[in-house]
Protein backbone atom coordinates (compact mmCIF):
# COMPACT_ATOMS: atom_id res chain seq x y z
CA UNK A 1 0.00 0.00 0.00
CA UNK A 2 2.70 2.52 1.12
CA UNK A 3 4.35 2.02 -2.45
CA UNK A 4 0.82 3.56 -4.55
CA UNK A 5 0.85 6.12 -2.17
CA UNK A 6 4.24 7.45 -2.32
CA UNK A 7 3.79 6.82 -5.86
CA UNK A 8 1.01 9.38 -5.92
CA UNK A 9 2.90 11.84 -3.55
CA UNK A 10 5.41 11.99 -5.61
CA UNK A 11 3.91 12.71 -9.14
CA UNK A 12 2.02 15.55 -6.50
CA UNK A 13 5.42 16.91 -5.79
CA UNK A 14 6.47 16.99 -9.79
CA UNK A 15 3.23 18.34 -10.69
CA UNK A 16 3.51 21.11 -8.62
CA UNK A 17 6.87 21.72 -9.15
CA UNK A 18 6.20 22.00 -13.25
CA UNK A 19 3.59 24.03 -12.26
CA UNK A 20 5.53 26.67 -9.90
CA UNK A 21 8.23 26.53 -13.11
CA UNK A 22 6.08 27.11 -15.93
CA UNK A 23 4.01 29.97 -13.82
CA UNK A 24 7.66 31.55 -12.96
CA UNK A 25 8.92 30.95 -16.55
CA UNK A 26 5.50 33.01 -17.93
CA UNK A 27 5.82 35.93 -15.38
CA UNK A 28 9.48 36.54 -15.39
CA UNK A 29 9.44 38.97 -18.15
CA UNK A 30 6.71 41.23 -16.11
CA UNK A 31 9.33 41.07 -13.11
CA UNK A 32 11.80 41.67 -15.50
CA UNK A 33 10.00 45.03 -16.56
CA UNK A 34 8.81 45.75 -13.35
CA UNK A 35 12.57 46.54 -12.24
CA UNK A 36 13.90 48.25 -15.09
CA UNK A 37 10.70 50.40 -15.15
CA UNK A 38 10.98 51.52 -12.06
CA UNK A 39 14.68 52.05 -11.85
CA UNK A 40 14.32 54.55 -14.76
CA UNK A 41 11.21 55.72 -13.15
CA UNK A 42 13.03 56.56 -10.11
CA UNK A 43 16.69 58.00 -12.44
CA UNK A 44 13.88 60.40 -14.20
CA UNK A 45 11.78 61.87 -11.79
CA UNK A 46 14.50 61.95 -8.91
CA UNK A 47 17.89 63.01 -10.87
CA UNK A 48 16.55 64.69 -13.92
CA UNK A 49 13.28 66.74 -13.13
CA UNK A 50 14.54 66.78 -8.99
CA UNK A 51 11.05 66.00 -8.03
CA UNK A 52 9.82 66.30 -4.36
CA UNK A 53 8.66 63.20 -4.44
CA UNK A 54 10.11 60.56 -6.44
CA UNK A 55 9.18 57.73 -4.97
CA UNK A 56 5.25 57.88 -6.62
CA UNK A 57 7.20 57.61 -9.81
CA UNK A 58 8.15 54.04 -9.51
CA UNK A 59 5.13 53.23 -7.33
CA UNK A 60 3.05 53.71 -10.79
CA UNK A 61 5.56 52.36 -12.68
CA UNK A 62 5.13 48.96 -11.26
CA UNK A 63 1.50 49.30 -10.94
CA UNK A 64 1.19 50.02 -14.51
CA UNK A 65 3.73 47.13 -15.31
CA UNK A 66 2.03 44.33 -12.71
CA UNK A 67 -1.34 45.35 -11.94
CA UNK A 68 -2.98 45.65 -15.14
CA UNK A 69 -1.45 43.01 -17.60
CA UNK A 70 -2.72 42.90 -21.00
CA UNK A 71 -4.45 46.41 -20.21
CA UNK A 72 -1.66 48.52 -19.25
CA UNK A 73 -2.16 51.78 -21.57
CA UNK A 74 -5.72 51.75 -19.99
CA UNK A 75 -3.98 51.37 -16.58
CA UNK A 76 -1.80 53.95 -17.18
CA UNK A 77 -4.45 56.61 -18.29
CA UNK A 78 -6.46 55.51 -15.04
CA UNK A 79 -3.65 55.84 -12.52
CA UNK A 80 -2.39 59.75 -13.93
CA UNK A 81 -6.13 60.47 -14.53
CA UNK A 82 -6.74 59.80 -10.27
CA UNK A 83 -3.71 61.76 -9.54
CA UNK A 84 -4.35 64.48 -11.55
CA UNK A 85 -8.12 64.22 -9.96
CA UNK A 86 -7.16 63.96 -6.58
CA UNK A 87 -4.27 66.80 -7.16
CA UNK A 88 -6.95 69.45 -8.28
CA UNK A 89 -9.22 68.70 -5.59
CA UNK A 90 -7.22 67.98 -3.11
CA UNK A 91 -5.25 71.34 -4.01
CA UNK A 92 -8.07 73.79 -4.16
CA UNK A 93 -9.96 72.55 -1.11
CA UNK A 94 -6.98 72.08 0.90
CA UNK A 95 -6.58 75.60 0.28
CA UNK A 96 -9.56 76.80 1.32
CA UNK A 97 -10.29 75.21 4.21
CA UNK A 98 -6.27 73.52 5.50
CA UNK A 99 -5.37 70.44 6.11
CA UNK A 100 -6.10 68.39 9.49
CA UNK A 101 -7.48 64.63 9.98
CA UNK A 102 -11.22 65.69 9.47
CA UNK A 103 -10.20 68.05 6.37
CA UNK A 104 -8.65 65.15 4.73
CA UNK A 105 -11.44 62.87 5.18
CA UNK A 106 -13.63 65.18 3.33
CA UNK A 107 -11.39 66.22 0.19
CA UNK A 108 -10.70 62.15 -0.04
CA UNK A 109 -14.72 61.59 -0.38
CA UNK A 110 -14.66 64.53 -2.95
CA UNK A 111 -12.14 63.52 -5.02
CA UNK A 112 -13.18 60.27 -5.22
CA UNK A 113 -16.86 61.42 -5.86
CA UNK A 114 -15.10 63.71 -8.43
CA UNK A 115 -13.77 60.72 -10.20
CA UNK A 116 -16.79 58.78 -10.38
CA UNK A 117 -18.58 61.57 -12.50
CA UNK A 118 -15.96 61.68 -14.72
CA UNK A 119 -16.40 57.65 -14.95
CA UNK A 120 -13.62 56.59 -13.37
CA UNK A 121 -12.63 52.78 -12.78
CA UNK A 122 -11.33 51.47 -9.39
CA UNK A 123 -7.75 51.85 -10.21
CA UNK A 124 -8.67 56.04 -11.22
CA UNK A 125 -11.00 56.43 -7.52
CA UNK A 126 -7.81 54.49 -5.47
CA UNK A 127 -5.53 56.88 -6.87
CA UNK A 128 -7.60 60.27 -6.52
CA UNK A 129 -8.25 59.34 -2.90
CA UNK A 130 -4.54 58.33 -1.91
CA UNK A 131 -3.60 61.52 -4.02
CA UNK A 132 -5.52 63.22 -1.70
CA UNK A 133 -4.70 62.08 1.48
CA UNK A 134 -1.18 62.90 1.00
CA UNK A 135 -1.77 66.27 0.07
CA UNK A 136 -3.60 66.51 3.30
CA UNK A 137 -1.53 65.01 5.89
CA UNK A 138 1.75 64.97 4.21
CA UNK A 139 4.51 68.53 4.86
CA UNK A 140 3.68 70.47 2.29
CA UNK A 141 0.29 69.79 2.24
CA UNK A 142 -1.47 71.49 -1.12
CA UNK A 143 2.31 72.46 -2.70
CA UNK A 144 2.55 68.81 -3.34
CA UNK A 145 -0.06 68.30 -5.98
CA UNK A 146 2.16 69.37 -8.96
CA UNK A 147 5.36 66.87 -7.95
CA UNK A 148 2.76 64.24 -7.38
CA UNK A 149 1.35 64.57 -10.92
CA UNK A 150 4.41 65.34 -12.21
CA UNK A 151 5.51 62.01 -10.52
CA UNK A 152 2.54 60.04 -11.70
CA UNK A 153 3.32 60.73 -15.90
CA UNK A 154 7.15 59.70 -15.07
CA UNK A 155 6.12 56.70 -14.06
CA UNK A 156 3.13 55.53 -16.29
CA UNK A 157 5.17 57.13 -19.31
CA UNK A 158 8.25 54.84 -18.34
CA UNK A 159 5.86 51.69 -17.69
CA UNK A 160 4.66 51.40 -21.34
CA UNK A 161 8.25 52.86 -22.53
CA UNK A 162 9.74 49.89 -21.23
CA UNK A 163 6.58 47.43 -21.74
CA UNK A 164 6.16 48.40 -25.40
CA UNK A 165 9.55 49.61 -26.45
CA UNK A 166 12.88 48.96 -24.51
CA UNK A 167 11.51 45.58 -22.94
CA UNK A 168 8.31 44.34 -24.99
CA UNK A 169 7.43 40.50 -24.27
CA UNK A 170 7.66 38.12 -27.35
CA UNK A 171 3.79 37.90 -28.00
CA UNK A 172 4.82 34.35 -30.02
CA UNK A 173 6.80 33.16 -27.03
CA UNK A 174 4.25 34.33 -24.32
CA UNK A 175 1.34 32.72 -26.15
CA UNK A 176 2.92 29.15 -26.67
CA UNK A 177 4.21 29.29 -22.53
CA UNK A 178 1.20 30.40 -21.45
CA UNK A 179 -1.22 28.57 -24.02
CA UNK A 180 0.44 24.98 -24.09
CA UNK A 181 0.44 24.07 -20.64
CA UNK A 182 -3.73 24.85 -20.61
CA UNK A 183 -4.31 23.21 -23.35
CA UNK A 184 -2.11 20.14 -21.94
CA UNK A 185 -3.71 20.25 -18.66
CA UNK A 186 -7.20 19.95 -19.90
CA UNK A 187 -6.48 17.48 -22.71
CA UNK A 188 -4.84 15.33 -20.18
CA UNK A 189 -7.61 15.13 -18.08
CA UNK A 190 -9.96 14.63 -20.65
CA UNK A 191 -7.37 11.48 -22.04
CA UNK A 192 -7.61 10.38 -18.00
CA UNK A 193 -11.62 10.86 -17.54
CA UNK A 194 -11.71 8.58 -20.78
CA UNK A 195 -9.55 5.69 -19.58
CA UNK A 196 -11.37 5.48 -16.03
CA UNK A 197 -14.55 5.23 -17.65
CA UNK A 198 -13.20 2.51 -19.48
CA UNK A 199 -12.02 0.69 -16.73
CA UNK A 200 -15.30 2.11 -14.56
CA UNK A 201 -12.53 3.60 -11.86
CA UNK A 202 -14.65 5.95 -10.02
CA UNK A 203 -11.83 7.13 -7.97
CA UNK A 204 -10.26 8.22 -11.07
CA UNK A 205 -12.66 9.50 -12.90
CA UNK A 206 -13.35 11.87 -9.85
CA UNK A 207 -9.76 13.49 -9.58
CA UNK A 208 -9.98 14.08 -13.45
CA UNK A 209 -13.00 15.97 -12.69
CA UNK A 210 -11.40 18.26 -10.08
CA UNK A 211 -8.59 18.61 -11.33
CA UNK A 212 -10.28 19.94 -14.80
CA UNK A 213 -12.46 22.22 -12.44
CA UNK A 214 -9.36 23.60 -10.66
CA UNK A 215 -7.86 24.17 -13.51
CA UNK A 216 -9.90 27.55 -14.24
CA UNK A 217 -7.29 29.40 -12.54
CA UNK A 218 -4.37 28.92 -15.04
CA UNK A 219 -6.88 29.25 -17.68
CA UNK A 220 -7.80 32.99 -16.56
CA UNK A 221 -3.84 33.79 -16.52
CA UNK A 222 -3.59 32.35 -19.73
CA UNK A 223 -6.22 34.85 -20.81
CA UNK A 224 -4.48 37.20 -19.30
CA UNK A 225 -0.77 36.74 -20.66
CA UNK A 226 -2.81 36.21 -24.10
CA UNK A 227 -4.15 40.03 -23.38
CA UNK A 228 -0.91 41.38 -22.88
CA UNK A 229 0.58 39.80 -26.00
CA UNK A 230 -2.07 40.85 -27.81
CA UNK A 231 -0.92 44.47 -26.30
CA UNK A 232 2.17 44.66 -27.57
CA UNK A 233 1.87 42.81 -30.75
CA UNK A 234 -0.52 45.87 -31.44
CA UNK A 235 1.56 48.34 -29.97
CA UNK A 236 4.85 47.69 -30.37
CA UNK A 237 7.05 48.11 -33.73
CA UNK A 238 9.23 45.77 -33.03
CA UNK A 239 6.62 43.08 -32.33
CA UNK A 240 4.07 43.17 -34.81
CA UNK A 241 5.15 39.98 -36.31
CA UNK A 242 3.22 38.17 -33.28
CA UNK A 243 -0.11 40.11 -34.31
CA UNK A 244 -2.05 37.49 -36.47
CA UNK A 245 -1.54 34.46 -34.26
CA UNK A 246 -3.11 36.60 -30.85
CA UNK A 247 -5.70 37.96 -32.73
CA UNK A 248 -6.88 34.33 -33.77
CA UNK A 249 -6.60 33.35 -29.86
CA UNK A 250 -8.58 36.30 -29.02
CA UNK A 251 -10.91 36.00 -31.52
CA UNK A 252 -11.41 32.58 -30.49
CA UNK A 253 -11.20 33.47 -26.19
CA UNK A 254 -15.17 33.19 -25.84
CA UNK A 255 -15.55 29.48 -27.64
CA UNK A 256 -12.62 27.77 -25.45
CA UNK A 257 -14.76 29.43 -22.34
CA UNK A 258 -17.69 27.50 -23.25
CA UNK A 259 -15.53 24.77 -24.06
CA UNK A 260 -13.78 24.59 -21.12
CA UNK A 261 -17.86 24.59 -19.58
CA UNK A 262 -19.14 22.10 -21.54
CA UNK A 263 -15.97 19.85 -20.77
CA UNK A 264 -16.25 20.42 -17.46
CA UNK A 265 -19.75 19.50 -17.11
CA UNK A 266 -19.26 16.20 -19.38
CA UNK A 267 -16.80 15.01 -16.71
CA UNK A 268 -18.84 15.77 -14.10
CA UNK A 269 -21.59 12.98 -16.00
CA UNK A 270 -18.70 10.80 -16.70
CA UNK A 271 -18.13 10.41 -13.02
CA UNK A 272 -22.26 10.04 -12.47
CA UNK A 273 -22.36 7.15 -15.15
CA UNK A 274 -19.67 5.62 -13.46
CA UNK A 275 -21.12 6.08 -10.16
CA UNK A 276 -24.47 4.56 -11.15
CA UNK A 277 -22.88 1.74 -13.47
CA UNK A 278 -24.41 2.43 -16.88
CA UNK A 279 -23.17 0.28 -19.69
CA UNK A 280 -21.45 2.67 -21.83
CA UNK A 281 -20.26 1.53 -25.76
CA UNK A 282 -16.16 1.88 -26.14
CA UNK A 283 -16.93 4.19 -28.64
CA UNK A 284 -17.93 6.93 -26.13
CA UNK A 285 -14.40 6.90 -24.20
CA UNK A 286 -12.52 6.63 -27.62
CA UNK A 287 -14.57 10.07 -28.89
CA UNK A 288 -13.52 11.88 -25.28
CA UNK A 289 -9.98 11.39 -26.05
CA UNK A 290 -9.94 12.55 -29.76
CA UNK A 291 -11.84 15.62 -28.81
CA UNK A 292 -9.19 16.12 -25.74
CA UNK A 293 -6.43 16.02 -28.96
CA UNK A 294 -8.63 18.21 -31.14
CA UNK A 295 -8.22 20.93 -28.14
CA UNK A 296 -4.29 20.31 -28.11
CA UNK A 297 -4.50 20.21 -32.34
CA UNK A 298 -6.27 23.73 -32.25
CA UNK A 299 -3.33 25.40 -30.18
CA UNK A 300 -0.34 24.09 -32.48
CA UNK A 301 -2.63 25.50 -35.27
CA UNK A 302 -2.64 28.47 -33.97
CA UNK A 303 0.98 28.47 -33.62
CA UNK A 304 1.94 27.37 -36.91
CA UNK A 305 -0.65 30.05 -38.47
CA UNK A 306 -1.94 27.34 -40.53
CA UNK A 307 -5.65 26.71 -41.01
CA UNK A 308 -6.71 24.10 -38.17
CA UNK A 309 -7.79 21.36 -40.46
CA UNK A 310 -5.62 18.63 -38.34
CA UNK A 311 -8.20 20.05 -35.34
CA UNK A 312 -11.50 19.90 -37.47
CA UNK A 313 -10.92 16.49 -38.56
CA UNK A 314 -9.99 14.96 -34.93
CA UNK A 315 -13.11 16.72 -33.41
CA UNK A 316 -15.52 15.80 -36.19
CA UNK A 317 -13.68 12.15 -35.50
CA UNK A 318 -15.34 12.20 -32.04
CA UNK A 319 -18.60 13.58 -33.32
CA UNK A 320 -18.12 10.06 -35.43
CA UNK A 321 -17.45 7.89 -32.60
CA UNK A 322 -20.70 9.45 -30.69
CA UNK A 323 -22.99 8.85 -33.31
CA UNK A 324 -22.27 5.06 -33.11
CA UNK A 325 -22.51 5.01 -30.07
CA UNK A 326 -26.24 6.33 -29.57
CA UNK A 327 -26.63 3.97 -32.51
CA UNK A 328 -25.97 1.18 -30.07
CA UNK A 329 -28.44 3.13 -27.45
CA UNK A 330 -27.25 5.14 -24.17
CA UNK A 331 -28.88 5.38 -20.85
CA UNK A 332 -29.40 8.57 -18.92
CA UNK A 333 -26.30 9.40 -17.66
CA UNK A 334 -23.98 8.70 -20.59
CA UNK A 335 -26.37 9.90 -22.81
CA UNK A 336 -25.91 13.58 -21.04
CA UNK A 337 -21.84 13.07 -21.56
CA UNK A 338 -22.79 12.73 -25.40
CA UNK A 339 -24.69 15.91 -25.43
CA UNK A 340 -22.35 17.91 -23.81
CA UNK A 341 -19.23 17.27 -25.97
CA UNK A 342 -21.32 17.65 -28.65
CA UNK A 343 -21.59 21.12 -27.35
CA UNK A 344 -18.04 21.48 -26.64
CA UNK A 345 -16.99 20.27 -30.37
CA UNK A 346 -19.23 22.75 -31.47
CA UNK A 347 -17.64 25.39 -29.52
CA UNK A 348 -14.06 24.07 -30.97
CA UNK A 349 -15.58 24.42 -34.30
CA UNK A 350 -16.48 28.20 -33.85
CA UNK A 351 -12.63 29.01 -32.00
CA UNK A 352 -11.33 27.40 -35.10
CA UNK A 353 -13.14 29.52 -37.18
CA UNK A 354 -16.24 28.18 -38.33
CA UNK A 355 -19.89 29.93 -38.30
CA UNK A 356 -21.80 28.96 -35.46
CA UNK A 357 -24.60 27.06 -37.91
CA UNK A 358 -22.26 24.96 -39.67
CA UNK A 359 -20.15 24.07 -36.52
CA UNK A 360 -23.72 23.30 -34.53
CA UNK A 361 -24.69 20.90 -37.99
CA UNK A 362 -21.17 19.18 -38.28
CA UNK A 363 -21.29 18.58 -34.01
CA UNK A 364 -24.91 17.27 -34.31
CA UNK A 365 -26.95 19.17 -32.20
CA UNK A 366 -29.41 20.02 -34.99
CA UNK A 367 -30.09 16.22 -35.57
CA UNK A 368 -29.82 15.52 -31.89
CA UNK A 369 -30.92 18.84 -30.20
Amino acid sequence: MRGPVRGTARETVRRSGRELYDRLRTYLIVAMQAGLAAGLAWFVADTVLDNAQPLFAPAVAIGVIAGAIGHRLRRSGELIAGVVVGAFVGHWLLRLTGTGPARTGLVVALAISVAVLFRGGGATMAQAGSTAVLLGLMTGGPDLAVPRTESALVGGVTALAVALLILPLNPLRVVRRAAGPTADLFAGQLTAAAQALTSRDLTRADEAFRAFATGQAQRQQTAEMIAAAGEVAALSPWRRRGLGMVRRYQGAAEHLDNVYTSGREMMRWIVVTIREGEPVPANVPAAIEHFGEALRLLHRDFLAGREPEPTRARALQAIREADEACAEGLEFSANAVVAQLRAAVSELLQASGLPEAEANEQAGLTRHG
